[in-house]
Formats: C-alpha cells, structure tokens, sequence
C-alpha cells in the first residue's frame, strides 16, 4: 500500500503534545488509520464505505440508554 500523505489528527488528541490518539487519511476508495503516538508501524486500512458504516454506528445512541458512543472528531 501506498503510504497516504494528508495524515489527520482526532481532536480527542489529548494534553501536552496531542499525539495520544489515532490519526486517518482518506483516499478516494480506502481509510487509512494509525496510531500518532507510533505512525511508522502498523497502518490498518479499511474501504471508504465501511469506514463510514463504522464511524455511524459509532454515532448512533445506544438503545437501552439513550447515549451514543464517544465518536472521534476528526480535524482538517
């Protein structure tokens, strides 16, 4: 796999230097996404759809208890 270039960080980054956290880049058929404490290792990829899939459901209220899932917020 070609490595993506345009890497972007969760704001749920953290303190201090921010990198406890994932980061994603987005090509137009794949979702890469790596650890920013280490983005030299592994990089896990996924299709774009069912990146999007993942990150609804993520979204989506709970059904017993009203709440959604805390969802990563991703920056530009």
């Amino acid at each position: 796999m070609n490595t993506p270039d345009n890497w972007r960080k969760s704001s749920y980054s953290g303190g201090g230097d921010g990198n406890s956290c994932v980061e994603i880049s987005d090509r137009r058929t794949r979702i890469a996404v790596r650890d920013s404490k280490a983005p030299a290792r592994a990089t896990l990829t996924f299709p774009t759809g069912a990146f999007t899939l993942f990150i609804e459901a993520v979204k989506t209220p709970l059904p017993t208890t009203g709440r959604t899932q805390r969802s990563p917020r991703i920056s530009d």
